[in-house]
């Protein structure tokens, strides 16, 4: 089948991608308790074993840049979407430690070598279009992480086996990548030149402000639940509400966001949504009516939600770096803020508290409105 860019054909298959990747790792957070029980170990032996997910995601993307720049991300794809699928049940009968460990690092690897090849991908497809694309690409991984966790959820609330709820996901996600695999384009333009090169000009702005909006990201799903309650916002049994409003919200403003940035542009919205970020921030940490300062998380999902899309587009457009290297480099310093957060954020929480070390996100999230002139210049130089 010949493809082109521009076309129905290759945005399906780029949106079946960022739902792949979405669906993948979501199917293995209700699994994580499972794990637990079956292998017999603590939780600081866990953490050690889920981070090598992290450690795998960041080596591959260090390596699929480079591939992609070079030999397109159509092999890419096909190659850590189908992996994806096949090592989602090994991680279900994985029967020690060290092969758990083993199975999640190649889980990573896949997850984190599709991450940045459909981005790729992505960047190419919405060059040939008369209209943005990218927010609702990344709503496709959103939405995917909806349905991958809750169709876990429900196959093991009604006592299916962790392995056969998760073959049936994995033939979900295969059949998704055979309906994209023809699909994808054959090549993105192939780089020439070196394989490695250090991020440099605008990449490494954009990068920064990458890892600051993974961070806020981040936040909101592994220490929102502890603010609100320390705050006396909700009570312990309610402390997921907060994530649950961002998720909305952050999914909603990626579906609108394509029409959204035709209508005003790169730079209004970064300029927009990190303001409007930030001031969801504000209203969270310094509002003491538990309504409208939950509704903060609204304003954050909101504002952030079109954010790291606009990154890429940028990315792909400036020509101070191959695209791909500038994608590949976004995603992995990405992807290390949302792996050394939570972590970073626990220390700044013990010296001065879980609320300021909040306020330090937001002070970080500004950068966005304070550079979106620059940023956006680069992608018309």
């Amino acid at each position: 089948m010949t493809t082109s860019a521009d076309s129905p054909a290759t945005r399906l298959a780029t949106r079946l991608s960022f739902l792949v990747a979405g669906f993948g790792i979501s199917c293995w957070a209700p699994l994580v308790p499972f794990a637990k029980e079956r292998l017999q170990i603590d939780s600081a032996m866990l953490g050690l074993l889920l981070l090598c997910i992290g450690i795998g995601s960041i080596l591959a993307m260090l390596a699929t840049g480079p591939i992609s720049a070079r030999y397109g991300g159509k092999p890419v794809i096909v190659t850590s979407g189908i992996a994806l699928a096949l090592i989602l049940p090994l991680l279900t009968i994985a029967a020690t430690p060290v092969t758990l460990g083993g199975a999640l690092l190649l889980f990573g690897a896949a997850l984190g070598s599709l991450d940045v090849a459909m981005n790729v991908h992505a960047v190419e497809v919405e060059r040939a279009a008369p209209v943005p694309l990218m927010s609702g690409f990344h709503a496709l991984f959103s939405i995917g992480g909806f349905a991958g966790a809750a169709l876990m959820t429900i196959f093991l609330s009604l006592k299916v086996s962790a392995l056969a709820g998760s073959l049936v996901c994995a033939a979900i996600m295969l059949g998704a990548m055979l309906i994209a695999w023809p699909r994808l384009l054959p090549a993105v333009r192939g780089e020439e030149g070196p394989l490695f090169v250090r991020p440099h000009g605008v990449v490494v702005l954009l990068a920064v402000l990458a890892m600051a909006t993974f961070l806020a990201e981040g936040a909101m799903l592994d220490w929102s639940a502890l603010l609100i309650t320390q705050m006396g916002l909700v009570g312990a049994t309610h402390g997921g509400l907060g994530y649950i409003l961002f998720a909305i919200a952050m999914t909603t403003g990626r579906l609108l966001g394509d029409a959204l940035t035709a209508r005003l542009g790169d730079y209004r919205t970064l300029l927009g949504g990190g303001l409007v970020a930030v001031a969801g921030f504000a209203v969270l940490l310094s509002v003491p009516v538990a309504p409208i300062a939950l509704g903060g998380f609204l304003l954050i999902g909101l504002g952030a939600s079109n954010i790291v899309p606009v990154l890429f587009r940028i990315a792909g457009a400036q020509t101070q770096m191959p695209p791909a290297l500038a994608i590949g480099a976004i995603t992995t310093l990405g992807y290390a803020g949302i792996l050394a957060g939570p972590a970073g954020i626990g220390v700044v929480a013990e010296a001065v508290g879980l609320r300021a070390a909040f306020w330090i996100l937001a002070v970080l999230l500004l950068l966005v409105p304070f550079t979106a002139r620059r940023t956006t210049r680069a992608a018309q130089a």
